[in-house]
């Protein structure tokens, strides 16, 4: 076996299992390799899959529960289609690790998400057998639609899948997808992965035969015989369409996808090669849009992730044997956990505090919240527009909404923000996670955005906190703004810095953490210990005193700060965690020549390009904007010609 080190935490463990251990799955380097297989053989390639997978992502983690649950339903597919030929689109990408397996790149799993390697979604530049890329949810049916649209231009006779599921339903734009597609009558297979069993009540034997008899070719050639005959009189069909309805919704649950426009198919097991591989056989022959009802189970095979399916959605590292996650070295809370705590505190003495999160309540640290302050916590599923607008609606009468979203999915509700919230100048305040690198997560889940795009925006107060302190400060200062606010900050471990109450800061004031006649550094959250570090190395090393503002406020901005610390044909340096296109350096910038300053600029900023994935240390490097990369501009700007 070989050892892999998680970049983030340390953690050592045997990654890569010996191949020996899984002679089925050792054969498979394509699709057809699949279809070769003995059907008997099935159950043990999946058995097979579980267990590589489990292994290999114990010592980097990722996303194994969703993964977990679709391995025969993933066996099925490439069994049974074609593919490349044939598209299959995956929702949520996370879902793709067993497709990866089946699609030459067994031996490249144990890179997943690292500095590198394989991305830990689908991604169209990484194989053929990914037709459309994904790291965000509800967009398999519109692309897949797109898909079948093009094919039937194009003269093509090639099958369409979109997979959906792990939540990915409870979007606003899945449901658009279903009624564009429902409506345009082309051939399109939606398979409906429901791993929570939130519409399926009633899996079993009943409704597994039902599945496999009306996707059927006797019932199937009965039903176009009798829709033919009653084609002449459209009160009969429609008599009898809607009879059909009632009948199939009397043990299934697929009225709504059928007034869709979807022929509806299910529940089935998706754990069963005896109920999955009959019944998709048959789908293949049927026209127009259907939709195949699939219930599996998140983490299956796999205990801890079957006991508690959202903490193992996502994770670090773990002990593969006990399930048991690989704890970090330091021991500082996250960002994370420190934002839940804040915030369930201050609720504690204001009953106006609501908080609202999108799907995410454990990742968004809002479990501690829901926990204390249960009806005051709403968890809306993955449904970020609606998620903004409800809080404006709840902060219309007089109530304090926390919008707990990631930013990379607060992109998703940029109208929102605008229309519903801020023109309104209702007091919301958007809490945005993973700002700046995300890391191993990659070009999807990047949150170099928010900056450039909430910048613009008239009424809202942006904040970016140094620290845990500034963080706790920042959400008792939204607390009492009466307009929208929007506090964003990093994924991944604090510093251990001790809090105490939290406290509200003067909006728009800068703290000054180093003054010097040498030049002014202006440096944004995450970035101000490593731009404090370089510019103690410069005092050290050439006796430079060059001024170090910690802005806090994005917006609105400390000019005068700013201003007073500018000094002719001395450096100005502008660091920020975020896209340099649009961020906060072109502002300090433009501030700059207003005041007629002249002298050696820089602006270090996210590049104008997607980064790559990794852990943040690594991906910071690459981007330069570490304290070594900090330290070399600043000595380039010292050099410079005044």
């Amino acid at each position: 076996m070989s050892e892999a080190v998680h970049p983030e935490t340390g953690g050592k463990q045997d990654s890569m299992p010996d191949m020996e251990a899984y002679p089925i799955l050792a054969g498979i380097r394509r699709p057809e390799d699949v279809k070769r297989l003995d059907e008997k053989q099935l159950p043990e390639l999946a058995r097979e899959m579980r267990d590589y997978l489990i292994r290999t992502l114990a010592p980097i983690g990722g996303h194994l529960g969703a993964g977990l649950g679709v391995v025969e339903l993933t066996i099925a597919l490439h069994r049974l289609f074609d593919s490349p030929r044939d598209r299959i689109v995956w929702d949520v990408g996370h879902q793709a690790y067993p497709h990866k397996m089946l699609t030459g790149r067994l031996a490249r799993i144990p890179t997943l998400r690292q500095h590198g390697g394989l991305s830990g979604f689908t991604k169209r530049a990484e194989s053929e057998h990914d037709p459309f890329g994904a790291g965000h949810a509800c967009t398999s049916i519109s692309a897949a639609y797109g898909m079948a649209v093009a094919r039937d231009l194009q003269g093509g006779d090639h099958h369409v899948v979109a997979v959906i599921g792990d939540g990915a339903l409870t979007g606003g734009m899945a449901f658009e997808g279903l009624n564009n597609a429902g409506g345009g009558r082309r051939r399109l297979l939606v398979i409906l992965n429901d791993n929570e069993m939130s519409i399926a009540p009633n899996v079993g034997s009943i409704s597994s035969y039902l599945a496999r008899l009306i996707t059927g070719k006797p019932y199937v050639s009965m039903r176009e015989a009798a829709r033919k005959v009653l084609e002449k009189a459209p009160a009969a069909l429609e008599a009898a369409r809607r009879l059909e309805e009632h009948v199939k919704g009397m043990v299934t649950p697929g009225t709504l996808f059928e007034e869709l426009g979807f022929r509806y198919i299910g529940p089935i097991d998706g754990h069963d090669f005896e109920h999955l591989l009959p019944t998709l056989e048959n789908c293949k022959h049927l026209d127009g849009p259907i939709l195949l009802h699939v219930v599996t189970r998140k983490g299956f095979g796999f205990a801890p992730a079957e006991e508690d399916p959202e903490t193992w959605h996502g994770l670090g590292p773990y002990d593969a044997a006990s399930g048991q996650p690989v704890q970090r070295a330091d021991g500082a809370p996250t960002w994370t956990q420190v934002f839940g705590e804040t915030l369930a505190e201050l609720a504690c003495e204001d009953g106006r505090i609501v908080a609202v999160t999108a799907a995410m309540p454990g990742g968004t640290g809002l479990a501690r919240f829901a926990r204390r302050h249960p009806e005051r916590c709403f968890d809306v599923g993955i449904a970020e527009q609606h998620a903004v607008t409800f809080a404006a609606g709840m902060a219309a009468e007089g109530l304090r909404p926390f919008v707990a979203i990631y930013s990379t999915f607060m992109q998703r509700a940029y109208d929102q923000i605008i229309h519903d919230v801020c023109i309104q100048n209702l007091p919301v305040t958007l809490c945005m996670d993973r700002a700046g690198v995300v890391g191993a997560d990659g070009a999807t889940h990047s949150g170099g955005f928010d900056i450039a795009f909430l910048r613009c925006v008239p009424n809202l107060v942006i904040m970016v906190p140094k620290d845990e302190k500034e963080l706790a400060d920042m959400l008792a200062t939204a607390l009492n703004l009466d307009g929208p606010a929007a506090i964003r900050y990093p994924r991944g471990a604090g510093y251990g810095v001790e809090r105490g109450r939290p406290e509200p800061l003067e909006v728009g004031r800068a703290e000054a953490l180093a003054e010097g006649e040498d030049g002014l550094v202006v440096a944004v959250g995450s970035r101000v210990r490593d731009a404090l570090a370089a510019v103690d190395t410069l005092r050290r090393e050439r006796g430079a005193h060059l001024a170090l503002l910690n802005l806090r406020f994005i917006k609105p901005l400390d000019e005068d700060a700013i201003a007073e610390r500018l000094r002719p044909g001395k450096p100005l340096l502008v660091v920020e965690e975020g896209a340099a296109a649009g961020g906060i350096g072109e502002a300090i910038a433009r501030l700059a020549l207003e005041q007629g300053w002249q002298g050696p600029f820089a602006h270090m900023g996210m590049p104008d390009a997607f980064p790559p994935q990794g852990a943040q240390a690594e991906v910071l490097r690459d981007l330069g904007l570490d304290a070594e990369a900090i330290g070399h501009r600043l000595r380039d700007l010292l050099d410079a010609p005044a």
